[in-house]
């Protein structure tokens, strides 16, 4: 059976600001393009790209693994019953809510939110030249 271990905290960290530094790279590549030599806003791409990857690959391994976990051992039929969980399903119940509660994933969208929509903004006023 599947057995779900949360990663270390370091990793979590770097995990979260992997996908923080990725979304604010994709939000200025905008700004850089307005620079007369495109490599900034090139390479930024790339941060921006490599780092989505990362972070999103992260995201669906865990999202897989807390799936799988659930599905292997049968604990939303069980819970639903109000069935006895075994030591090992209470065990994988814990660390996969655990895991929940730990995820910095939340925060990661909310930055998203935010960092697409001031660029959006800030985009649209410098096309209509309010910003000048």
């Amino acid at each position: 059976m599947t057995e779900f271990k949360i990663h270390h905290k370091w990793y979590r960290e770097l995990i979260f600001w992997v996908g923080v530094i990725a979304t604010i790279a994709y939000r200025i590549i905008i700004f850089l393009n307005y620079l007369p030599n495109h490599l900034w806003s090139d390479i930024v791409w790339y941060i921006g790209t490599i780092g989505f990857v990362w972070y999103f690959a992260h995201r669906y391994n865990i999202e897989i693994r807390r799936a799988k976990i659930i599905k292997e051992r049968g604990l939303e039929a069980k819970a639903a019953k109000a069935e006895k969980l075994s030591d090992d399903d209470r065990q994988a119940l814990v660390e996969t809510l655990r895991s929940l509660q730990s995820s910095k994933a939340q925060l990661n969208y909310i930055v998203i939110f935010v960092a697409s929509g001031l660029a959006l903004v800030v985009d649209i006023v410098i096309r209509l030249g309010l910003f000048k």
